[in-house]
């Protein structure tokens, strides 16, 4: 699996402003994916749902994802 992949794309949005920006910006998994493919990172959604740990933070996502990948 790639989680490490995912948590390495979470911590460069963490210090790349406008990576941060973009990544806020996507409304779909299939954006967040695009993104993350554009930026060397690669993974995909299946690895972002549980029983995987959530790798990002509800600010660095739009609403709609925080809904998506975030359930409680």
């Amino acid at each position: 699996m790639a989680i490490k992949d995912i948590k390495g794309f979470s911590d460069k949005a963490r210090v790349d402003a406008d990576l941060k920006a973009k990544l806020l910006a996507c409304q779909k998994v299939r954006e967040l994916l695009t993104l993350a493919s554009e930026n060397g990172f690669s993974f995909i959604e299946d690895e972002l749902y549980p029983p995987n740990e959530p790798q990002f933070t509800a600010e660095q996502l739009s609403e709609r994802l925080v809904k998506a990948l975030l359930r409680a």
